[in-house]
């Protein structure tokens, strides 16, 4: 069985996705942002292994202990996109497959705010009120990275977002759904940047526990570090 079923965001239809009508946070939709091309580590960032399983799918397997459903954003052109069928093959237990679906980014150029418009947009679609986003490429990500942003939901801010002594970190971050209209008009005025959003939302920033949830790999170089230091 794959684990990611492709759905196109255009068309809300999530097939067997959980609908959510409470409006407190005990339960989000996850996003994990995919769609970057991978230019400067050289190769598929969402099949890199990490420990024995694709990196993409141990992100998914992270975040689907907090968040239903888990929903991986990528356009068809995207690295993520067309390595679906290793990931699939490669996949390590723990992942439950009726919470994950595949959302397709159709706004090619855009960067990630493009890609947060889809998921925010198919999270909605769903009935979640709240959406944790992160990006394919964090594999130490933990599950109490959620449970500390969720901490900081209140009904008055549109984003909640990890900050660490260096800078905010909006590729991890708590945002409403229905903020998905605000940040469309943002892309479409020419803003690529996630940072965009956030000057543009009401947010809230979280100074978290561990800044190692928070580590990218971007390069080899990157990817080579985290694993000595792994050891």
């Amino acid at each position: 069985m794959s684990i990611l079923p492709r759905t196109c965001a255009a068309s809300r239809t999530l097939g067997t996705v959980t609908q959510h009508t409470d409006s407190d946070t005990s339960v989000i939709a996850a996003l994990v942002l995919a769609g970057g091309r991978s230019r400067r580590m050289g190769s598929d960032k969402a099949a890199l292994d990490w420990e024995g399983e694709p990196m993409l799918a141990r992100v998914v397997r992270v975040v689907s202990q907090r968040c239903d459903p888990v929903l991986v954003v990528a356009g068809e052109t995207s690295a993520a996109f067309r390595g679906v069928d290793d990931i699939r093959d490669r996949a390590a237990p723990g992942i439950d497959t009726s919470k994950v679906r595949w959302v397709t980014d159709e706004q090619e150029g855009t960067g990630p705010l493009g890609g947060l418009v889809a998921g925010l947009s198919a999270a909605a679609a769903a009935g979640a009120e709240y959406a944790f986003v992160c990006a394919t490429d964090m594999p130490l990500i933990a599950p109490d990275l959620i449970d500390e942003l969720r901490l900081g939901v209140t009904g008055s801010t549109q984003a909640v977002i990890a900050h660490d002594a260096q800078r905010d970190h909006p590729m991890a971050g708590i945002y409403r759904t229905d903020a998905a209209g605000l940040i469309a008009d943002i892309v479409a005025s020419g803003e690529r940047r996630m940072l965009g959003a956030i000057e543009a939302l009401t947010t809230h920033r979280v100074g978290i526990s561990d800044p190692d949830w928070l580590v990218n790999v971007n390069a080899p170089e990157d990817l080579h570090r985290l694993r000595v230091s792994a050891g």
